[in-house]
């Protein structure tokens, strides 16, 4: 169904983080082409960077309407950011996608399944960890009962990315460290998806940053950290998110704050700009951000015992939202080959996104399943037996992937819980 959003009026609301002449500085050169996963995979130019904000520019002068047609290039858009790094002039592609997106979701009509899908599912179930619990529960039923195979076809895409183990481990609200030569004192993020069905990988974070030397605090009252409303153009939302996130952590005194999801890291990271507007939050929002730390920052690859002798193949995929979000790349690198040595293998297209993207998967599931099994197609080609990243997202789409592909015995695992379980900071 289209929007009647007219035609000749500027939306006031389509506002860049940045000045709006500084955002949009794009030149059409075409370096972040080969860098762009859904123009890789059609060639289209509408499905490209540049031709994104040429539409962007479009809608913002009022000279293309608002309506079915111009809102699937930008919906099928994954905000990856392999083009912000690719890109010469420095064009903030993430803020411009994230405003334009908030726009349409206040100002375009969608179909009924995916206005329910995003509604409820994304903005109603997965941001809240007792609800996501609450959803789960009959597909853990299923799977016990051994009726998978009955669940309607729609449902599978889904239903799919599920882990077949996925359970919750709360943690203390006070961890100390295991060494005594202390570092500091770090505040941990449990996530809300990844504190549902990554708890084992939440409690290995922990356990490697008190082995690094700190004591780790998990406060009471932390919610989603945003990412998933602002990715889904949602952004007063994720500002609500970001202020509750802040007002909590101030309350204890932490030198860094560090989550276990790379996707929420860089939400994390970004709430000086996302609250920057506001008078009463900006500085607090600033300060909160400059503490916030992947995990891969603080542990030294110094620190870790070489395992060669008896370990299998292992590749890295790089988690978009690390990459290209955060600009970390070599550090994750750096871990597993201070622990694999030369059984360490690099991944080609690592930088290219599986498929995952937050929600992605769910929203776009023809293109998301392209993209996943291009990802696959890479991995097998590297003879690895485990497949090692920082996003429980890509944990998902990938593991399910390999399923799909008859290869469920290659492993794919979080960094955090390869290091955990090799000994990594074990004295």
């Amino acid at each position: 169904m289209s929007s009647t959003q007219p035609t000749n009026s500027k939306p006031a609301v389509l506002k860049p983080f940045i000045d709006e002449r500084t955002a949009l500085t794009c030149v059409h050169c075409g370096l972040c082409l080969a860098s762009c996963p859904t123009y890789l995979e059609t060639g289209d130019e509408n499905l490209s960077p540049r031709g994104r904000i040429y539409l962007m520019r479009q809608l913002l002068s009022g000279r293309a309407p608002l309506n079915d047609a111009t809102v699937q290039p930008l919906d099928v858009c994954l905000g990856c950011l392999g083009c912000q790094t690719a890109c010469p002039g420095s064009v903030h592609y993430g803020e411009l996608i994230e405003h334009t997106r908030d726009f349409i979701e206040h100002h375009h009509h969608r179909s009924l399944y995916q206005t329910l899908l995003r509604r409820v599912l994304v903005e109603q179930v997965f941001p809240y960890p007792w609800r996501t619990k609450l959803a789960l529960a009959p597909l853990k039923f299923i799977r016990w009962l051994g009726l998978e195979g009955w669940l309607p076809a729609f449902t599978r895409p889904m239903t799919s990315l599920v882990p077949a183990d996925f359970r919750s481990e709360p943690l203390p609200l006070t961890t100390p460290a295991v060494v005594t030569e202390k570092k500091g004192r770090i505040g941990f993020i449990e996530g809300c998806v990844q504190s549902v069905m990554f708890g084992p990988t939440n409690s290995a974070v922990v356990r490697l940053l008190t082995r690094a030397g700190f004591d780790v605090v998990t406060p009471p009252g932390q919610g989603c950290c945003g990412a998933l409303f602002s990715h889904s153009g949602q952004l007063a939302k994720a500002r609500d998110c970001a202020r509750q996130n802040i007002a909590v952590f101030e309350r204890f005194a932490v030198d860094h704050i560090v989550i276990g999801g790379s996707g929420c890291g860089a939400t994390l990271k970004e709430y000086g700009l996302l609250l920057k507007d506001d008078p009463a939050w900006a500085e607090r929002a600033k300060v909160f951000a400059g503490k916030v730390r992947d995990m891969v920052e603080i542990l030294n690859p110094r620190s870790l015992t070489l395992k060669a002798d008896s370990m299998p193949v292992v590749t890295y995929h790089d988690a978009c939202h690390l990459n290209h979000a955060q600009g970390i790349r070599q550090q994750p690198r750096d871990l597993l080959k201070a622990v694999c040595g030369s059984r360490y293998v690099e991944l080609p297209e690592s930088d290219l996104c599986c498929g995952s993207a937050g929600s992605y998967n769910l929203t776009q599931p023809d293109m998301a399943s392209r993209l996943q099994k291009r990802k696959v197609s890479n991995i097998l080609k590297t003879g690895a037996a485990v497949v090692v990243t920082t996003n429980p997202g890509c944990m998902l789409q990938i593991r399910a992937g390999l399923a799909i592909a008859g290869r469920a015995d290659i492993e794919v695992v979080h960094l955090a819980d390869f290091l955990d379980r090799l000994g990594a900071g074990r004295s």
